[in-house]
C-alpha cells in the first residue's frame, strides 16, 4: 500500500487533475472539437448550466485517480508505464466508440483528449 502514497507529489497530482479537466473543458467546447464531437456521438451541445453533475463529478474523480497513477509512476521512475497504460486505455475507449457507432471524428477526439490529459499530468509532475 505504501507504493501508492510514498513519494507521490500531491500538489502535482491535484494540479494535473485540474489541468486535465480544464483541457477537457476547452477540448470539448465550441472553440475546438465540441460541436463535431457532439454530432458524432449523437448528443446536443448545451450550456454550462445544463451539464450533468454526475458526469462532471465522475470526470474529476477519474482524472484525479489517473493523475495519482501518474504520480505513483513518477515516484517509482516508471513513467513509461503510464504512457503504455494511457495508450492502452485510449485504444480501449476508441474501440468502445466503434461499438457505439460513434463517428471516427468523435472517437479520435476522445482518444486525443485522453492522451493530452495524461501528457498534462506528466508535465505537472515535472514542474511541481
Amino acid at each position: 500500500m505504501g507504493e501508492l502514497v510514498n513519494g507521490v507529489n500531491w500538489i502535482a497530482v491535484v494540479v494535473g487533475a485540474v489541468g486535465a479537466f480544464l483541457v477537457g473543458w476547452l477540448w470539448y467546447s465550441p472553440i475546438l472539437f465540441g460541436p463535431k464531437w457532439a454530432k458524432g456521438v449523437g448528443v446536443e451541445m448545451g450550456t454550462a448550466s445544463e451539464m450533468p453533475v454526475g458526469a462532471m463529478v465522475s470526470q474529476i474523480v477519474g482524472l484525479f485517480m489517473v493523475s495519482w497513477l501518474v504520480g505513483v509512476t513518477a515516484a517509482s521512475d516508471a513513467l513509461a508505464t503510464i504512457i503504455l497504460a494511457a495508450v492502452a486505455f485510449a485504444l480501449l475507449g476508441y474501440s468502445g466508440g466503434m461499438f457505439r457507432k460513434n463517428s471516427a471524428y468523435a472517437r479520435s477526439a476522445d482518444f486525443g483528449y485522453l492522451i493530452v490529459a495524461v501528457v498534462v499530468m506528466i508535465i505537472c509532475q515535472g514542474i511541481f
